[in-house]
């Protein structure tokens, strides 16, 4: 008996973290930190570019972590947690400060409410991890719904409106609420996490994501708020779609069972 408890403190003691992924998902907070102090400094730009770091940062981790083999449940949790810090506080410190303060508690409530959602988002997402079947995820995912408002504040700026006027407001009200929604819904948006990016491709895709790439260089302000929009819109045609197609499937398969057994 003494053995078998020495074994088991000796394994218990072996035990430990992957260095790796876990090393991307602090870089990743670190990121989200900075950009709350960015955002209190009132360098709402720097702010924003620290947030979509923090998301590559994020992507990065969970694809590591799949491609050596290192996924563990201590990863998991906390990549949520940093999530949480550089998604969740970090834009909603950004954007409070940048453009709903004249709303007074109602501004602050807004990004409470965007803070509430995320972190009811990836606790859901934590309790479905193992029933998801990696093509879609259930609501937008807290890192689109950040990147958005870092694109939100970057575009602005492109446009010569980073100290927007108080007509403006209105419109990162709005979208506050409305991502909010998002992450909390049931619609589904693209996971990518099946992705076949780095398996051999032609050559003319190689060229249009070069020149893809090119674009973004160009006008990176624009073409991300672009991209970001585009996923976010997608989300909802996406599920009317599949709902379209479920239907379309149910009807085909209550004709077949009340026509006869000859016929089908």
């Amino acid at each position: 008996m003494k053995r078998k408890k020495r074994y088991a403190r000796k394994r218990n003691h072996s035990r430990g973290i992957y260095i790796l992924p876990n090393l991307f998902t602090s870089l990743s907070l670190f990121c989200g930190f900075y950009a709350i102090i960015a955002a209190i400094d009132g360098q709402y730009v720097k702010g924003a570019i620290s947030i979509m770091i923090a998301s590559l940062f994020d992507g990065l981790d969970g694809r590591i972590a799949r491609a050596t083999k290192t996924v563990s449940r201590f990863g998991l949790e906390y990549d949520s947690l940093s999530d949480l810090v550089s998604f969740g506080v970090a834009p909603g410190i950004l954007v409070y400060l940048w453009a709903l303060q004249p709303f007074g508690r109602l501004g602050w409530l807004a990004s409470f409410l965007f803070l509430a959602c995320g972190a009811l988002r990836l606790a859901r997402f934590n309790t479905q991890a193992n029933m998801s079947g990696g093509e879609y995820f259930l609501g937008l995912p807290i890192p689109a719904a950040a990147f958005m408002i870092a694109a939100l504040v970057l575009f602005f700026n492109r446009l010569g409106l980073i100290d927007i006027e108080s007509e403006r407001h209105s419109i990162i009200l709005i979208s506050m609420y409305v991502l909010s929604f998002l992450m909390v819904s049931t619609i589904r948006y693209g996971s990518f996490k099946k992705s076949e990016f780095f398996r051999k491709k032609s050559f003319n895709l190689t060229v249009a994501v070069i020149l893809v790439f090119i674009v973004i260089a160009y006008e990176p302000s624009v073409v991300l708020f672009l991209l970001t929009f585009i996923y976010i819109v997608s989300g909802p045609l996406n599920t009317l779609r599949l709902r379209r197609k479920a239907q379309e499937i149910k009807k085909t398969n209550d004709l077949n069972q009340d026509l006869p057994e000859e016929i089908v």
